[in-house]
């Protein structure tokens, strides 16, 4: 006859204790097969930039519209000691560059996606429309000669960071007369990859002017205050709104499809004079650059390799849940499953996420998450069944992970608000598992 335990309550509660941490070490071993995931995660979102960055360099890169400066040259009469150590006076030619006393941008950007393989990279095309005025200089204060100014070589200048990008002839008006524009071959210039226009400066009054440029670029379109007062306002069908630089916009309206951006900048933060003619590094300063340009960016708030991050991020918390809620299942059916069986759903829900990436690339994450989250929830819950021959239960089951999975879901759509309300959905949770849990007679399983 078998001899049966002396204390079967005791022995129990010790069996229990052990399979609980079976499961916690089954847990744990599952992090190594995540971490691999994370990983490759982590390579094909890799393989993705190197698309966007070959996409952007065959379309147009970051866009940094710059200018217009005013460019007047004049003459003056400097000594110099020659060779023999004589003193001789000679005339040269200085230039004075002054900044707008108003700039306002106008872009309209729509964006567009370029698909390589299963990798995709957003591009965008911008029609930049920008006016404004110049006022006479200020010639008394840089100690200048009014006679000695060359009005008619004056130069409006202005730039784009990757000449690449322009779709068509950029259109200048000077007072309201069209204007040639050329490619500025000047080594010593205000602004890098400059275009010029060549026109006669008044000689007692200021000037308006306007130029149209019609874009393409990637990622970003930032815009250089060099004002007194600059204005940008953008429209866009961009439905993920991320603003670049120092400088916020004053008003965001998002719309159905897109989105509005304005904003109005003065000059007292400015990195720039408003004229000078020490030199012309003043506008190719890159810390003083990164300073004063403000913009927009075309990359998606949370892209598709993002999401899977963000999405395997929970799975040991998904597995985790999951093991409890079978655990329980249990207790309360007082039916026992093998951890064999344990390590096999943990193995299909670690899978889930290899069938997440690999659907993502091809169907997107939405429908790649669907689908992915259907095939688990049906294989475990056909798997629950088998072992606890219920249907009832392994419905119940179904049921269970699918909020798991739901769950999971809303947080990474909610971007601002995904932490708000994975912390009550998680309370939810806990009480809900303690609430049944406390069905359970521990003593007497």
């Amino acid at each position: 006859m078998t001899d049966q335990p002396s204390n079967p309550s005791r022995w129990n509660q010790d069996s229990i204790l052990i399979k609980l941490g079976f499961i916690i070490a089954l847990v744990l071993l599952l992090l190594i097969p995540s971490t691999w995931i994370q990983s490759l995660i982590d390579d094909r979102q890799g393989y993705q930039q190197q698309n966007a960055n070959d996409v952007a360099s065959k379309w147009a890169g970051n866009q940094l519209v710059q200018g217009p400066v005013l460019a007047l040259p004049y003459r003056k009469v400097i000594t110099e000691n020659n060779s023999d150590g004589k003193a001789v006076t000679h005339p040269v030619t200085k230039v004075l560059y002054v900044l707008p006393q108003n700039l306002e941008f106008d872009a309209d950007i729509k964006s567009e996606t370029f698909d390589k393989s299963v990798y995709n990279a957003v591009v965008y095309t911008s029609k930049v429309t920008a006016g404004g005025n110049f006022n006479q200089a200020d010639l008394d204060g840089q100690g200048i000669d009014p006679s000695t100014v060359l009005y008619d070589k004056a130069r409006l200048i202005f730039s784009i960071s990757d000449p690449k990008g322009i779709r068509d002839n950029p259109q200048v008006t000077i007072d309201g007369q069209r204007c040639t524009v050329e490619p500025a071959e000047n080594e010593n210039l205000p602004l890098t990859n400059a275009f010029q226009v060549n026109f006669t400066f008044p000689k007692d009054k200021g000037i308006t002017f306007g130029f149209v440029l019609s874009l393409k670029g990637s990622d970003q379109l930032n815009f250089l205050d060099i004002g007194k007062t600059t204005s940008l306002n953008v429209n866009s069908d961009w439905d993920h709104p991320d603003f670049n630089g120092r400088y916020l916009p004053d008003t965001r309206l998002r719309r159905d499809k897109g989105f509005n951006a304005k904003w109005q900048i003065m000059n007292y933060n400015r990195p720039f004079p408003q004229q000078w003619t020490s030199g012309d590094s003043v506008l190719t300063n890159k810390k003083a650059i990164a300073e004063a340009s403000f913009g927009v960016r075309t990359t998606p708030a949370v892209d598709e390799y993002r999401k899977i991050t963000r999405t395997a991020k929970y799975s040991i918390l998904i597995i985790l849940l999951t093991f409890v809620s079978l655990f329980l299942t249990e207790m309360i059916r007082k039916q026992r499953i093998h951890m064999f069986n344990y390590s096999l759903i943990g193995a299909a829900m670690v899978v889930y996420y290899t069938l997440l990436l690999s659907f993502s690339e091809q169907i997107g994450y939405n429908y790649a998450y669907l689908l992915s989250s259907v095939s688990t929830i049906t294989l475990i819950a056909v798997f629950v069944a088998s072992l606890l021959k219920n249907r009832g239960m392994a419905y119940l089951f179904a049921l269970i992970l699918s909020i798991f999975y739901g769950f999971i879901f809303i947080i990474i759509q909610l971007e601002d608000l995904s932490l708000l309300f994975g912390s009550v959905a998680l309370f939810i949770i806990i009480a809900v598992l303690m609430y049944f849990s406390r069905k359970i007679n521990w003593d007497k399983q």
